[in-house]
C-alpha cells in the first residue's frame, strides 16, 4: 500500500502574503481585517459633497452600509482566478486597519497589465500614506509579477489622488465623462512603467509571493 508524503497545496496563499514598507503594513482581506475596514468606512471617507468613486457606495443607507462593504469583498474573493483577479490589500498602520489598496487585472499572463484604486479613512488623510501604499502595490507588479504597465484612473477634482499619480511617475492618458450622481464628470487616466515609476529612496518588502504566482496568472520566481 502505497501512502502519500506530500502535504496538499495551501488552498489560499494570499493568506500569507504581505508588503511592508516603513510605516505601513499591507495584506490581501480577511474577515477580522473587513471588520476594521467598515469601522473606517463608517467614520468618514471624504467630505459629503465629494464622490471620489464610480460607484458611490458611501452614499448607501447607513443601515446597510457595513453590509454592502462586505459582500463586495466577499465576491470579489470568491472568483479570484488567473484569468480575472483583484486583490484587495488592507493597509495598517502600526497594527491598525486605515484603508485599502485594490491592484487587478484581467488576463494577466499576456497583458501584464495591472490597474489600481484605492481610498484611506478621512483621519489619516494627508499624512503620505496614499502614496506609500501605492508605491507598495507598484513595486509588487513591476519587480513580483513582472508587470510592464499600470494604470489608474480618477476624477479631475480629486486632485490627492492624481497628486500621488504624479509623484510616481504616472502620465496622463486621456480622459472621458462618467456619470456621478446624476451628473456628468470628467475622469482623468493615467500609466505608468517599471522605466517611469518614481521610486522611493526607501525599501518595499514582499514575503509569501511565490505561492501566489500561478494565481495571478504571474510566472513563478526563478
Amino acid at each position: 500500500m502505497s501512502h502519500a508524503t506530500d502535504a496538499p497545496p495551501d488552498p489560499w496563499p494570499p493568506r500569507h502574503l504581505v508588503l511592508r514598507t516603513p510605516r505601513l503594513e499591507l495584506r490581501p482581506d480577511d474577515d477580522a481585517g473587513l471588520d476594521e475596514l467598515v469601522a473606517v468606512g463608517y467614520r468618514g471617507v471624504h467630505p459629503p459633497e465629494q464622490m471620489p468613486f464610480h460607484v458611490p457606495w458611501t452614499d448607501a443607507d447607513p443601515r446597510y452600509l457595513g453590509r454592502g462593504m462586505l459582500q463586495h469583498f466577499w465576491q470579489q474573493r470568491s472568483v479570484l482566478a488567473p484569468e480575472n483577479w483583484a486583490l484587495h490589500f488592507l493597509v495598517r498602520v502600526e497594527g491598525r486597519v486605515v484603508g485599502v489598496q485594490t491592484i487587478r487585472a484581467d488576463d494577466f499572463a499576456r497583458r501584464r497589465t495591472v490597474a489600481s484604486g484605492s481610498w484611506i479613512g478621512r483621519e489619516v488623510q494627508g499624512r503620505g500614506i496614499g502614496t506609500e501604499m501605492r508605491t507598495a502595490v507598484l513595486t509588487f507588479a513591476f519587480d513580483h509579477l513582472g508587470a510592464t504597465r499600470a494604470t489608474s484612473a480618477a476624477f479631475a477634482d480629486n486632485r490627492a489622488s492624481l497628486r500621488v499619480s504624479d509623484k510616481l511617475g504616472y502620465r496622463r492618458t486621456g480622459t472621458t465623462t462618467v456619470v456621478r450622481r446624476g451628473e456628468p464628470a470628467e475622469e482623468v487616466q493615467v500609466a505608468v512603467t517599471p522605466d517611469e515609476f518614481v521610486r522611493p529612496d526607501w525599501t518595499v518588502t514582499v514575503d509569501g509571493y511565490p505561492a501566489c504566482a500561478g494565481l495571478l496568472g504571474a510566472a513563478p520566481p526563478a
